[in-house]
């Protein structure tokens, strides 16, 4: 009978509630600010981080999560009698870590070879960030409380999180400059003329996918053009971040425009806020195309 964990990290920005009630084990990034480290999820809340970012006038940095840790952890879940790990990552082209957890898995078995076909390791490449791989996680951590089989898990993810996009406006340019994701120049005249960008993740890229003049249009586009590329009827969830009134006007307006409200919520933590600041307010849908179609 197969033994399944289900394993995901931080930038995921599942809850600490959902955490503990899908039974879900979520791996932390370092974060630096200043000259100190801290441990997400230890150290800091979303909400504590977020007083952080307001002490420090520079970007955060996150440390990738390394091959020693996952390969220690993957002994570790084989010794307490896992069969099968099933791990679904941050976008393997915004950090080396999904890379560090296959190549851990190709070191436990040359250093431990005991563990050959005994314990299946599984890395999903989450191509996104925040709840557009951490529901999908969340949903697998559910089917292996269902009872469902590795392969079903793994069928599930292949197929679901090709089609993962996220929707966000940004209400401050400042962060976007100084990471690179909008120019410098460009963020300090938008700030000025009052324009807010509408981001958009998918296909392991941040793009900018529109701009708003002030923020009273941002919401009903970022509705408008999340009703436009989802899939008629299906799931949705919100990404937000310090202004929950800003989620609570696009719950209510998008609830009305689709008939039916959000299944969860995903406040974001520091590898988002890093480059778009603490205020941002968006939608994460499935797609009516697929990633590399």
């Amino acid at each position: 009978m197969e033994k399944i964990r289900i394993i995901t990290d931080s930038v995921s920005d599942i809850s600490f509630e959902m955490e503990k009630e899908c039974g879900i084990d979520i791996v932390p990034f370092s974060v630096v600010l200043g000259e100190k480290s801290y441990t997400s999820r230890v150290d800091f809340d979303n909400e504590g981080f977020y007083r952080l970012m307001e002490q420090y006038d520079e970007i955060p940095k996150t440390s990738q999560i390394t091959a020693y840790q996952f390969e220690e952890m993957y002994y570790d879940y084989f010794q307490k009698g896992y069969t099968s790990l099933i791990l679904v990552l941050i976008n393997s082209e915004g950090s080396a870590t999904f890379q560090n957890a296959k190549m851990a898995a190709e070191s436990l078995y040359e250093e431990h070879p005991e563990c050959k076909g005994k314990l299946a390791i599984t890395c999903h490449d989450g191509a996104s960030y925040s709840g557009a791989y951490g529901e999908p996680a969340l949903r697998a951590a559910k089917m292996v409380q269902e009872g469902a089989g590795s392969e079903e898990i793994n069928r599930y993810l292949w197929e679901t999180l090709k089609r993962r996009r996220i929707y966000f406006g940004i209400y401050n340019l400042k962060y976007a400059g100084k990471s690179g994701r909008i120019p410098s120049a460009a963020a300090f005249v938008g700030d000025k003329l009052g324009i807010k960008p509408i981001m958009k993740i998918w296909d392991h890229a941040i793009t900018t996918a529109a701009k708003c003049r002030g923020e009273k249009k941002l919401i009903s586009k970022i509705i408008d053009m999340t009703e436009e590329d989802m899939v008629p009827g299906s799931e949705y969830q919100l990404v937000y971040g310090s202004d929950i009134s800003c989620r609570e006007e696009l719950e209510q307006k998008i609830t009305e425009r689709l008939g039916y409200g959000p299944t969860g919520y995903y406040q974001i933590g520091a590898a988002v806020a890093a480059n778009s600041g603490p205020k941002v307010v968006g939608t994460i849908f499935q797609s009516k195309e697929e990633w590399g179609e």
